[in-house]
């Protein structure tokens, strides 16, 4: 399973830094928010967010950064305030620095380098389907933020029998994932599946089409390019199937409660 994850998300993530340097910036945010959402479901989860300025906001498993990159970016008529990028792959976290100049830490989602209460709102999406311990990564999630606190959540849950087939991930159950929230202490306040939002703008699938295109053309042959291919296409026939369907969620951190 860390074979695979690393190969997706850090050795494709160097090379899909290198692509944008090649094709220009304008290619930079869509490419690094490949499968961590598209346009209208980060503006769902970050409306939920409830941004005010001079909040200070946590993308947990941040990978490129494109998604704190387009909020900074859509929201900043409302919120400009301190951000944490922290993911876990090394080679994805300094290629998020170059790309967009933010600081990032090389850190798990299950140990982030913060001190408790200190974030006001977070995201962590894709994340939880990457981690065998959920509850691991919630808790964590809701020592670091404020009671009150805001949480987006992007996840991939298993409706199907045959979300079995990508041995890399271990997607929740829609009940175990609400269950994990309880027991972690947030309240989900609305969802939403991601098949109910627009799809993303042509021109934003075009640049990162280009930017995958580019990524094929050098790096088709390595077999780091044809783990993660494989793993993405599978991936792409499991949500087709519906037996994996992406569901956002907006939740707040109370008081834990136990399950």
């Amino acid at each position: 399973m860390q074979e695979a994850l690393e190969a997706e998300f850090d050795t494709v993530a160097a090379w899909t830094e290198r692509a944008v340097a090649e094709l220009g910036t304008d290619h930079a945010i869509p490419a690094a928010c490949r499968g961590s959402g598209r346009p209208a479901d980060l503006a769902w989860l970050a409306d939920g967010l409830e941004l005010d300025d001079g909040d200070r906001f946590l993308d947990a498993g941040s990978g490129l950064g494109g998604p704190t990159a387009w909020l900074a970016t859509e929201y900043s008529w409302r919120w400009r305030g301190p951000v944490v990028l922290a993911e876990p792959m090394a080679h994805a976290a300094a290629a998020s620095v170059r790309l967009f100049g933010r600081p990032a830490v090389a850190a798990w989602t299950e140990q982030l380098p913060l001190v408790d209460d200190c974030i006001d709102a977070a995201w962590a999406l894709g994340v939880l389907d990457t981690v065998p311990d959920k509850r691991a990564v919630l808790t964590e999630l809701h020592r670091v933020l404020r009671r009150g606190g805001r949480l987006g959540l992007l996840v991939p849950v298993a409706r199907g029998e045959r979300a079995a087939e990508l041995e890399s991930n271990s997607f929740p159950t829609d009940v175990d994932l609400h269950r994990d929230l309880t027991a972690t202490g947030f309240r989900v306040h609305d969802r939403i599946e991601a098949d109910a939002l627009p799809e993303a703008p042509p021109e934003w699938t075009r640049r990162a089409d280009a930017v995958d295109a580019l990524v094929a053309r050098e790096h088709r042959d390595d077999p780091r390019w044809q783990q993660a291919q494989e793993q993405t296409e599978l991936l792409g026939g499991l949500m087709e199937s519906r037996d994996v369907v992406i569901v956002l969620l907006r939740c707040s951190a109370t008081d834990v409660t136990g399950a």
